[in-house]
């Protein structure tokens, strides 16, 4: 899980979603992506197989008449852990026996109420950078370094259990902590974009009643006017 292959033939695009709609361009936006993502690794000579997360994504997708390997819906606007792990285990068991040689995530990524920005990552395989971090650098003399890392560097470390054993239990945590991270990006960013949504919606409403009831007072001034000015003329024939 590691390790990148060199020969990619199918690559998974989870996109992350909502179950409803009235949040403005939040699920369309993830769908965009998606298509673009799918178009890159097509380009890439890789088959693109879609895990949806969502109703509306997975709508979007069928009507589109593309295959959705499997589609996981009913918790997008309060994700729990256990749905992040069910995710996070399949993405996983797929990727470990061959089905998939590479696992993209598309999801909103919260920045405030206001704003969420179109988020994809590479899901599997695990970078080690962002595992175990980047080291000190090469060329860092022995005085640079502060006590603390001297005496590291000198100490014998001992894992327990083994290295082997732990990477087998933090590897699969990692992936399902990312997808439950992404989950709960995307619900926030849902609740931020509906909240934006409605917030314009009724402005816009606001504005057209003002348009409709000066319209309105306009045409009602109008034929009182004419009524008059018929009025007068009348008068104005009979005297």
């Amino acid at each position: 899980m590691l390790v990148e292959r060199k020969d990619v033939k199918r690559v998974g695009v989870v996109l992350i979603t909502g179950d409803r709609g009235l949040a403005g361009a939040f699920n369309s936006n993830i769908i965009r992506e998606g298509m673009r993502t799918a178009d890159r690794v097509r380009g890439e000579g890789a088959e693109a197989v879609f895990f949806v997360v969502g109703r509306k994504g997975v709508s979007a997708l069928t009507f589109r008449k593309l295959d959705v390997r499997t589609s996981y819906v009913g918790f997008t606007d309060r994700p729990a852990f256990a749905n992040a792990r069910e995710i996070g285990e399949e993405l996983t068991a797929r990727y470990v026996d061959g089905d998939l040689d590479r696992v993209e995530l598309v999801y909103n990524r919260y920045i405030s109420p206001l704003t969420q920005h179109v988020w994809r990552q590479t899901l599997l395989p695990l970078q080690q950078a962002d595992v175990i971090g980047e080291g000190a650098e090469e060329d860092q003399g022995e005085d640079e370094l502060t006590e603390a890392e001297r005496a590291q560097s000198r100490s014998q470390w001992e894992y327990e259990p083994d290295p082997e054993e732990l990477l087998a239990r933090l590897i699969p945590e990692y992936v399902t902590i990312s997808v439950y991270r992404a989950l709960l990006e995307s619900a926030a960013s849902e609740l931020g974009a509906r909240m934006t949504a409605m917030r314009n919606a009724s402005e816009n409403a606001s504005n057209l009643i003002d348009d409709y009831t000066l319209e309105m007072n306009r045409a009602r001034q109008a034929e009182i006017t004419q009524e008059i000015a018929e009025v007068v003329a009348g008068a104005e024939g009979l005297g």
